[in-house]
C-alpha cells in the first residue's frame, strides 16, 4: 500500500481528494492536514510515502511547508495542489523549482462532483504511483547509464549536414530540468530551439516568462506562424499542438488543437514527427523527465534518418517514464545525466554528421 498524506484548508477538497484516492485499491489515506504546520508535524510522525500539498494555506502556506519538508525529508514525493490562474500557476512554478515533485490542478468550480473525482482521479494516482516507484529505486538500479551511439540500431538513412534545430520534450519534473538545460547552454547556440512540456494553459505562458528571465535566451510561448530564429526558444501553448512546417521565408511554427496523443496536448510526439518530414537528420532531439512514452515515436522516426537523440538518464529523472521508453527502445544516442546535457548538446549541434 502507498501511504498518502492529503494537505489543504478546505474540507470540500479535502473530502474531494481523500474519495478519489481511496478508490484505487493500493492507496491509503494515513492523514489529513489543513495547514502547513500540521503538514510538517504529520509528515514527521506518519512517515507517508507521498504528499499532496496545497499552496495557499493559513498560518503556514504550501512554499513554506514544502522547504521544511524538503530539508527534512529530501526524497520524500510532494505533489501540489494549484488553481488554473496565474496566481497558482506562478506559485507552482516556485514550488517545482524549490523542489516540488509535481503538481496536479483543482478541478474547476463549473463542474458537477463526479467531474470532480474523475479529474483528480486521473491526475492524481497515475502521479503517485509514478512518483513512489521512483523513490524506491535503489541506488544501484538508479544509476547514471551512458550509451554510445554505437548501441543504437544501424538505419538506413544517414544524416547530412549540421543539424538546424534543438527538439526539447519533457513531462514530470520538466520545468526544473528544462530550467538547468536552457541555463547550461549558451547564448550562441544557432539554432531555434522547440520545446513540448506537459502543461495546461497559464501554465505554459507563465513558464515561458520564468525561462526567460534566467535563461540566455528569448523564450516565449509559439504563437501560430512564427519564424523559427537562432537564439529563440518557443514553447507549445497549453491546449495545442506545435509542429514545425516549411514557409516561404523559412520554417515556422504551427499550432493545431488537433487530437490529443498520449493522452496529451501538446504531444511531444507530434512536434518531433513534423521536425522528422522537415529536417530529417537535421535536428537534435533531447527526452527529458517525465511520465509516459510521448516522444518514443518521434524519436523512432528522427533516429531512422540519422538525428541524434539524448535523452536524461534515470538517476536525474523525477520519473524515468518518457526518457526511459526511448532508451529501452534503443533509440537514444547518449543517456546521459542532467548536468552533461548542455554540453552534449553543443557537440551535437557543432558537429557536422556525415556517415
Amino acid at each position: 500500500m502507498i501511504r498518502v498524506l492529503v494537505v489543504d484548508d478546505s474540507a470540500l477538497v479535502r473530502r474531494l481528494v481523500t474519495t478519489a484516492l481511496r478508490e484505487a485499491s493500493d492507496l491509503e489515506i494515513v492523514g489529513v492536514a489543513k495547514d502547513g504546520l500540521e503538514a510538517i508535524e504529520q509528515v514527521d510522525q506518519l512517515r507517508p510515502d507521498v504528499v499532496t500539498l496545497d499552496i495557499e494555506m493559513p498560518r503556514l502556506d504550501g512554499l513554506g511547508a514544502l522547504e521544511v519538508i524538503r530539508q527534512r525529508h529530501p526524497r520524500l514525493p510532494v505533489i501540489m495542489f494549484s488553481t488554473l490562474t496565474e496566481r497558482g500557476a506562478a506559485a507552482t512554478l516556485e514550488a517545482l523549482s524549490r523542489g516540488a515533485s509535481d503538481y496536479v490542478t483543482k478541478p474547476s468550480n463549473t463542474g458537477s462532483v463526479a467531474e470532480g473525482l474523475a479529474s483528480v482521479r486521473d491526475q492524481l494516482v497515475p502521479r503517485i504511483r509514478a512518483l513512489v516507484g521512483m523513490r524506491a529505486l535503489s541506488p544501484a538500479a538508479a544509476a547514471p547509464v551512458r550509451r554510445p551511439a554505437a548501441a543504437r540500431p544501424v538505419r538506413a538513412v544517414a544524416a547530412a549536414g549540421a543539424p538546424e534545430v534543438l527538439l526539447v520534450g519533457c513531462s514530470t519534473g520538466g520545468p526544473d530540468a528544462l530550467a538547468k538545460l536552457l541555463v547550461g547552454l549558451p547564448a550562441d547556440l544557432g539554432v531555434p530551439v522547440l520545446v513540448v512540456q506537459h502543461m495546461p494553459p497559464v501554465f505554459t505562458a507563465m513558464l515561458a516568462e520564468r525561462l526567460n528571465t534566467i535563461s540566455p535566451f528569448t523564450v516565449r510561448e509559439a504563437a501560430d506562424g512564427d519564424a523559427l530564429r537562432a537564439g529563440e526558444v518557443l514553447i507549445a501553448p497549453g491546449d495545442h499542438h506545435l509542429q514545425v512546417v516549411a514557409g516561404a521565408a523559412g520554417p515556422r511554427a504551427r499550432l493545431d488543437q488537433g487530437p490529443q496523443e498520449n493522452f496529451c496536448r501538446p504531444a511531444v510526439d507530434v512536434l518531433f514527427r513534423s521536425a522528422a518530414r522537415l529536417y530529417g537528420g537535421r535536428a537534435v532531439a533531447t527526452v527529458l523527465t517525465g511520465m509516459g512514452q510521448d516522444g518514443l515515436v518521434g524519436c523512432e522516426l528522427l533516429a531512422a534518418q540519422g538525428a541524434r537523440v539524448l535523452v536524461q538518464d534515470q538517476a536525474t529523472s523525477v520519473v524515468w517514464g518518457m526518457p526511459g521508453a526511448v532508451s529501452m527502445a534503443g533509440l537514444a544516442d547518449e543517456v546521459l545525466p542532467l548536468g552533461e546535457l548542455p554540453g552534449r548538446i553543443v557537440n551535437a549541434l557543432r558537429r557536422t554528421r556525415v556517415r
